[in-house]
């Protein structure tokens, strides 16, 4: 572990991904500080999700270098031995709920506690009901995800992330996938995270969302970082061309 909060948790060095003849990130450079909330932004198809997905081990890169907390990520074909440490410290909640059906909420929350930092099934508890409770769904512990809303459920992700006492977060468009009804209850979860000081990297069309928790958004386009800066110059003043056309669109609807 990493605790010198002035190096980077996340460090990429000319980092590519390809999917067979498919390149998809081009020579990524990227440094995330401990504290810092970085939004990802492009249009569908950009590589935001495959570059989050790199961070811990979910996709592995071909070319470049990547540390996670002090460590580092191996490309493709390499033996990683740091990736269960990695993934061990860095949460991730996707567009998908992936909640355990068979498995209340509390036990959802419960399980990677116990099984991979050994932790008693009392400290366990404890942990998830003061989660639930920072998440406001104290009243659905007991309840499985079939009988939650898409928000109530990913927001039990967003607690299962959580429980395991990350130093890093990631968020792959949590909202995507919900009504639009339900997107405001996941975003102020996640708001309340961004104030209390979690490292988060956050790839999601809610412009609105990035402009007020962003420390730094980041505009990909095919594959590149095309350009990146504090929201308020971001969205108010693009520099690049790629990027007005993008925010041209998607400020307008």
């Amino acid at each position: 572990m990493n605790d010198d909060a002035t190096q980077p948790i996340v460090r990429m060095q000319a980092l590519n991904k390809h999917f067979g003849n498919l390149h998809v990130l081009k020579d990524i450079d990227l440094e995330i500080v401990p504290g810092e909330v970085v939004v990802v932004i492009g249009a569908s198809g950009s590589g935001k999700s495959t570059l989050i997905r790199c961070i811990n081990g979910l996709e592995e890169y071909q070319l470049g270098k990547l540390e996670v907390d002090g460590s580092q990520l191996l490309p493709f074909g390499k033996s990683n031995r740091a990736l269960q440490r990695i993934r061990t410290e860095v949460g991730m909640v996707f567009q998908q709920f992936n909640l355990f059906p068979h498995l209340s909420v509390v036990d959802n929350i419960t399980l990677a506690p116990m099984k991979v930092r050994g932790w008693s099934r009392a400290d366990a508890l404890e942990t998830a009901n003061r989660l639930l409770e920072r998440v406001g769904i104290t009243d659905q512990a007991h309840k499985y995800p079939a009988q939650l809303s898409g928000g109530q459920q990913q927001r039990v992700a967003l607690a299962r992330a959580l429980a395991m006492e990350p130093r890093l977060m990631l968020f792959d468009e949590p909202t995507s996938a919900l009504d639009p009804e339900m997107i405001g209850e996941v975003l102020d979860a996640m708001r309340e995270l961004a104030k209390e000081g979690m490292t988060m990297v956050i790839v999601t069309h809610e412009m609105g969302f990035a402009r007020e928790v962003a420390d730094r958004v980041i505009f990909i386009h095919q594959g590149e970082i095309t350009e990146q800066g504090e929201p308020e110059s971001l969205f108010d003043n693009p520099q690049h061309e790629r990027t007005q056309s993008f925010l041209s669109r998607v400020l307008t609807h």
